[in-house]
C-alpha cells in the first residue's frame, strides 16, 4: 500500500503566469499616465497591448514595456524604464487604478480606444518619428499615432 503526500502551498506562493505581465502593465501606465485621467491611463495600456500583437515588437508586455534598455543609456521606448528613478509605485490610489486597468485591458474587459495607436509622446515634445505615423487621438496630455495600415 502506498501513501500519497500532499504538499499544501501558501496561495501566495502560486503566482499566475501573467502576474509579471500584469505588473509591468501596471508600472506603464503608472509612470507613463498616473497624472491623466482614466481614459488617458486606458490609452497608454492600449499602446502597450497594441505592440504586443504587432511583429514589430516583442510578443510580451514586460518585453514592450522593457525594449531598448542598454544599461547607462536613457534610449528605452518607455521612458519609466531607464529613468533611474525607482520603479515603486508609491501613490496608493493611483497604483490601486493602474493595477486594475492592467488587470482589466489584460482579460479584454476594456476595449481599445486608440484605435490601433502603437505610439503616444506627451504635448510638450515634437520627435522625430511622429512624422512617419499616421495621427490618431489627443487624449489628455497624450498625443496618440499608429502605423499607416
Amino acid at each position: 500500500m502506498t501513501i500519497g503526500l500532499l504538499i499544501f502551498l501558501p496561495l501566495y506562493s502560486i503566482k499566475p503566469a501573467y502576474a509579471e505581465e500584469e505588473l509591468c502593465l501596471a508600472r506603464s501606465i503608472y509612470f507613463e499616465a498616473r497624472g491623466e485621467a482614466e481614459i488617458g491611463q486606458i490609452a497608454v495600456g492600449n499602446v502597450i497591448l497594441n505592440r504586443v500583437s504587432d511583429s514589430r515588437y516583442p510578443n510580451s508586455i514586460c518585453g514592450v514595456t522593457r525594449q531598448g534598455y542598454k544599461e547607462n543609456r536613457k534610449d528605452c521606448q518607455f521612458s519609466w524604464y531607464c529613468d533611474g528613478n525607482s520603479d515603486i509605485m508609491y501613490e496608493g490610489e493611483n497604483k490601486s487604478l493602474a493595477l486594475t486597468l492592467a488587470k482589466n485591458l489584460i482579460k479584454g474587459k476594456i476595449t481599445d480606444i486608440t484605435e490601433g495607436a502603437t505610439h503616444y509622446h506627451a504635448t510638450s515634445v515634437n520627435p522625430r518619428w511622429a512624422k512617419s505615423l499616421t495621427k490618431v487621438h489627443q487624449i489628455g496630455d497624450h498625443i496618440f499615432y499608429r502605423w499607416d495600415k
